[in-house]
């Protein structure tokens, strides 16, 4: 039986066509109803089944150690200063399916720069809330809880790496990663964090939590390459989800097909082997 009853309130928001897909988006059900949040379990259903007892309010966000600025944000606080957009992007999971989804956030930069990276910041690492009373996938050893993730500053820096806080107009649900999570659009979605509750920058590159599950499958990078299979899987293709042939796959695009915004940031490096 599902748990999620809450309905989410509606945002006030501009739409960024510069940074938006003109491909149809998914379906609400389909955003909410299927998506990898292993704090609540391993199967695509689980969180839109078990996300509801999850608080997001009040919410906290430490950002912390290599920069000017560090302190204890309310989330009212991190949201505050910034204007609300909606930009639609595709988001790609390894398990080589897809889904575009109208994203409401804003520039992970314009937080980034409030903050003041030192000298000697060269990452962006986030923590997800660790709570197994709230979060029952936590209870299993599935990974080495809490969920962490990171990007290169360079990275985070980039325009299309946003911030999200709602989806279709209104807030995040639970289980899609409120109240707060990354979007990076060229990369697979286990980069997008849900959940966040710490924000640090670092000089050497985070520890990962998929990186050191399974780093034959899961690299820091998770760039969408079409020419690096996964172990266990091609990723030449892919399926989109709800899609009216269950069975039709589409080709994968190199950087999911936002390569002229972002191939910059890779060149001269063997992508084959920084996976």
């Amino acid at each position: 039986m599902l748990t999620v009853s809450l309905v989410p309130r509606p945002l006030a928001f501009q739409r960024n066509a510069r940074y938006s897909t003109p491909e149809k988006a998914n379906s609400w059900a389909e955003v909410t109803g299927y998506n990898n949040f292993y704090e609540f379990g391993t199967g695509k259903e689980d969180p839109a089944q078990h996300a509801g007892r999850l608080r997001t309010r009040p919410w906290t966000v430490v950002v912390d150690d290599e920069c000017a600025a560090p302190g204890r944000f309310a989330l009212e606080d991190i949201l505050k200063p910034h204007p609300l957009e909606e930009r639609i992007y595709r988001l790609r999971c390894v398990e080589a399916w897809s889904m575009v989804i109208p994203w409401i956030g804003f520039a992970l930069a314009d937080l980034i720069r409030r903050f003041e990276p030192t000298s000697r910041a060269k990452y962006v690492e986030f923590t997800t809330l660790h709570d197994p009373k709230q979060m029952p996938g936590q209870r299993h050893d599935v990974l080495d809880w809490p969920y962490v993730e990171g990007l290169r500053l360079d990275e985070a820096l980039h325009p299309l790496a946003i911030l999200a806080i709602g989806l279709y107009g209104k807030e995040l649900p639970n289980q899609n990663g409120a109240p707060l999570r990354l979007v990076v659009p060229w990369k697979y979605g286990f980069k997008s964090i849900k959940s966040i509750v710490r924000i640090r920058f670092t000089e050497a590159m985070p520890r990962t939590s998929w990186a050191l599950s399974a780093p034959r499958e899961y690299g820091f990078f998770a760039n969408v390459n079409p020419e690096v299979d996964h172990p266990r899987w091609s990723q030449k293709t892919e399926r989109r989800i709800g899609s009216s042939n269950f069975l039709a796959r589409q080709p994968t695009l190199p950087f999911n097909g936002y390569g002229d915004e972002v191939a910059g940031l890779y060149r001269g490096m063997n992508l084959a082997r920084h996976f």
